[in-house]
């Protein structure tokens, strides 16, 4: 698993530590025993390959990859082309054709929003097949806790998105004071259990490009095309 040029530059001394070695054998014991990992291992770290750490500028935090068979692809949220919408992703789409009067794509590959500068960043980077959270706690939570707070280093406006009590929390133990160009949108989990608690209705994707402009970003056009890569 290799991460993406710049932000192995930027990450180079986290990585560098003991726990990574430990998460590593510990990935090694799980494929060895013929558990079942997702996402593959080359999709590991698709997220950072599709946005390289200077082009970030909106960041959606996700738990865990997808633990059924063909859906995860590093990516938050997001299925290869051609997999069938899990539920949480349906309800995004939904939310943004109310938002921005977006019709649901054909496709659930969010790679389109990954290479415009969305980071789709779950806090587990890898899942045993069918075992939601089989993977929390062997290391993965504190390398993404590095990833966010490097991001919070730069000078550039970002904008987090957080849905969900684990996503919030995650990020706001972090982030205790936002700077002016640093936004945290909140808003309930798109899951069906809690997607009509405070998800719909929550026009985060407006107010994403809202904040992008007032600091003179791009920015990002939502609307999926088909056959976008999803690799």
């Amino acid at each position: 698993m290799q991460i993406e040029k710049s932000w192995y530059e930027a990450l180079k001394g986290e990585i560098a530590k003991p726990y990574i070695g430990e998460l590593k054998a510990f990935l090694a014991k799980e494929k060895s025993s013929g558990a079942i990992v997702y996402p593959p291992e080359p999709l590991v770290f698709n997220a950072f390959r599709q946005t390289p750490f200077a082009q970030t500028k909106v960041v959606i935090v996700g738990q865990d990859p997808y633990h059924g068979e063909g859906q995860a692809h590093g990516l938050s949220f997001s299925v290869p082309c051609g997999i069938p919408f899990p539920p949480s992703l349906r309800n995004i789409f939904q939310e943004l054709a109310e938002d921005l009067k977006i019709p649901p794509p054909k496709e659930g590959c969010l790679t389109g929003w990954a290479k415009q500068g969305v980071l789709m960043l779950n806090a587990t980077l890898t899942v045993r097949a069918h075992e939601p959270k089989s993977h929390h706690g062997q290391g993965w939570e504190r390398f993404t806790d590095a990833v966010i707070m490097k991001l919070l280093e730069r000078e550039d406006p970002i904008v987090f998105v957080l849905w969900g009590k684990s996503a919030q929390d995650k990020v706001q133990h972090i982030l205790h004071k936002p700077r002016e160009n640093q936004a945290v949108l909140l808003a309930a989990h798109p899951s069906p259990f809690s997607a009509h608690s405070g998800f719909f209705g929550c026009r985060h994707f407006s107010k994403i490009n809202a904040h992008l402009k007032k600091f003179g970003k791009a920015p990002i056009n939502w609307e999926i095309t088909q056959g976008e890569s999803h690799a």
